[in-house]
């Protein structure tokens, strides 16, 4: 299994699960690879380093990168903030929609009702959803 970094035309970043980088290629122009947040198939690979197993064991292996991080403190690429952000993002967006009421053929009589608190004074303001939250996920 092939773990791909991937983003949208809009730079949403996310993580794609492949059978083989042929087969990622074949999904993607057939526009069957989408944005998990806009929901775009407008998609490019991202670089990536893969991650290999090599002779050492795990218990090996896990005492050498704790000792190597433990000797040099990296900060994270901010490619990896730019994900806990939209990670965030999207789970505040799911605690609204859980909390909110889909208004549906009363849309025109809620948004009188909202001009009207805005005349008031009272502050009213639009929720852009991304399209992927309107479904449910899987």
């Amino acid at each position: 299994m092939n773990v791909l970094d991937l983003k949208c035309s809009h730079d949403h970043r996310f993580e794609g699960w492949f059978v083989s980088t042929d087969e990622f290629e074949s999904q993607l122009s057939r526009k069957l690879v989408a944005c998990p947040v806009c929901l775009t198939t407008e998609v490019s690979r991202m670089p990536s380093a893969p991650r290999l197993n090599l002779s050492t064991s795990r218990s090996e292996q896990g005492e050498k990168e704790a000792a190597e991080s433990s000797a040099t403190q990296v900060a994270q690429p901010p490619q990896n903030a730019d994900r806990a952000i939209q990670a965030r993002a999207l789970q505040f967006m799911r605690e609204i929609l859980a909390n909110t009421e889909n208004v549906g053929d009363r849309f025109a009589e809620e948004a009188g009702a909202a001009h009207a608190l805005m005349e008031e004074g009272i502050d009213v303001m639009p929720l852009p959803v991304p399209a992927a939250l309107k479904e449910p996920l899987q």
